[in-house]
């Protein structure tokens, strides 16, 4: 299966963090999209005006190939590019998988997660990688039945 991993990713902890994740997911079988690695710095500086468009064009591209997304919800909200990532997978139809280590509660009643509209856009979250791998092991399970 073709995994996009959306996340923050500007920092040298959240690039450590989504290396760790995708790791985890190429080691456990997953060929793994890391939307920053599909550019480097050099062809983000010389898109200069046209950077943006670059962007979202690759990540786009590459989003629409994936059969599913892993979103990476820590932070006192959603980062807001996953946020969009979340959005577009869902209205194509692909299944999300969430991972939120981050303990502080994220969305507006007692019983959510996160942001309403995210945490009804995916299938399940989960509170670490081990438990990850196993909803996505269980989601290919029920997959190859139907």
């Amino acid at each position: 299966m073709l995994v996009y991993l959306a996340g923050p990713l500007f920092s040298k902890a959240e690039r450590a963090y989504n290396e760790l994740i995708g790791s985890a997911l190429e080691q456990a079988g997953y060929q793994v999209i890391m939307p920053y690695t599909l550019l480097t710095d050099e062809d983000i500086q010389a898109a200069g005006e046209d950077a943006p468009g670059l962007i979202f064009g690759t990540c786009l591209k590459h989003l629409s190939l994936a059969g599913s997304v892993v979103a990476i919800l820590d932070g006192p909200q959603v980062d807001d590019g996953t946020a969009w990532e979340i959005g577009y997978a869902y209205g194509q139809g692909k299944k999300i998988f969430g991972i939120r280590t981050d303990g502080r509660r994220a969305g507006e009643t007692e019983c959510s997660v996160v942001n309403s509209m995210i945490q009804g856009s995916i299938e399940e979250i989960v509170k670490d990688l081990p438990a990850l791998l196993r909803v996505l092991k269980k989601f290919e399970i029920e997959f190859s039945k139907e």
